[in-house]
Parts: structure tokens; C-alpha cells; sequence
């Protein structure tokens, strides 16, 4: 009979194990995670959230998924990066807006969490690029945003992503850039 358990107890013993170095691996992996100090280390200054320019809000919470309004390029002194990719700047230039963008769809997190260290992680961009009818580096220029969420959050900074052509954008801005993040129960 002893002969007939030991392979079940074994089983049992390496899925105890692996369970056990799942939750230390993904434990330390916590332990490690913190954006807000990663925004210190990067020099970073989150803004105050700018309020919304129309009739809509800035961010919707649904269960564990806050669902963010686009946000532009808006800069420290309240003025806006504006033009058109392909005509009046350059795909680093676009690639700034947009990292601008990301700091200010950043503050509206940081506005509707408290913490961004409740973000588990980022799972939607949508790139919106002011740009010529024959402008096609749309996806170099919102790697701008896309690099800043990687720089912040790790690797849960890393999103599914669209980045698109416009024709126009409010204001004549060169970016906007939407966001589905989700984050921790409470």
C-alpha cells in the first residue's frame, strides 16, 4: 500500500511546490513594483489633472478597469504642442507630444487612483497622430507614450496598442492618446 501513495504524495509534493515558488516569485515581483518611485528616479513631476475641455470625464471605473479619456500634449505652461506630423514637425518631435501626453493621462490616473502603484497593469492605448495624408510613422511617434508606460511600469507597462493617422485633432494638437489600465481589487 505504501508503494501505491508514494507517487500520489510526490505529485502532491511538486504541486505544492511549484504553487508555493509561484506566489514568492509573483510576491517579490510586488515587492519590486512601484511606479511612483520610478517616476522620482526618472525625474518625472506629475501635474494636476487638467479638467475635461467639453462634456465628458476624465476616467470611468468599471470593476477593476478605469477607462481613460484621450488627453493631448498639453505642456507645464499650459500651452499645447500643436502641428501636423509629415508638414510642421518631426517624428522626434511627435514622439515628445506624445510622451507629454502620457504624462498627463499619468496625473488623471494618479487623480482617480490616489497611488499609481494601484495600477496591476496597462492594457489599451489608442494613438492618435495629427498627421499628412502620407505620414506612416505613426507607431515611432506614440512610441513616445508607449516607452514612458514601460519606463514606469515595467513590464506591466506593456500594452495592446493601435497607433492611427487623423486628418485633424482638437485644437490642432499633434497627439491624443487614450487608456484602458486595470488595476488591484480593494
Amino acid at each position: 500500500m505504501k508503494t501505491k501513495l508514494k507517487p500520489f504524495l510526490n505529485l502532491f509534493l511538486f504541486a505544492f511546490l511549484c504553487t508555493s515558488t509561484s506566489t514568492l516569485i509573483s510576491a517579490q515581483d510586488t515587492n519590486k513594483y512601484d511606479p511612483e518611485a520610478n517616476l522620482k528616479a526618472l525625474g518625472i513631476t506629475i501635474p494636476e489633472a487638467s479638467n475635461p475641455v467639453a462634456n465628458y470625464v476624465n476616467a470611468v471605473r468599471v470593476g477593476n478597469l478605469v477607462f481613460l479619456a484621450g488627453k493631448g500634449p498639453k505642456k507645464a505652461d499650459g500651452a499645447y504642442i500643436t502641428g501636423k506630423l509629415g508638414a510642421d514637425l518631426t517624428v522626434e518631435q511627435g514622439y515628445e507630444a506624445a510622451r507629454v501626453a502620457g504624462i498627463n493621462q499619468l496625473a488623471v490616473l494618479k487623480a482617480e487612483l490616489g497611488n499609481l502603484n494601484k495600477v496591476k497593469r496597462l492594457v489599451k492605448v489608442l494613438g492618435m497622430v495629427n498627421a499628412t495624408q502620407d505620414f506612416t510613422n505613426q507607431p515611432e511617434v506614440i512610441n513616445g507614450y508607449s516607452d514612458l508606460m514601460v519606463e514606469v511600469f515595467g513590464e506591466r507597462g506593456k500594452h495592446a496598442r493601435a497607433a492611427v493617422g487623423m486628418g485633424s485633432l482638437p485644437r490642432g494638437i499633434a497627439v491624443e492618446v487614450e487608456m484602458i489600465v486595470e488595476v488591484f481589487e480593494e
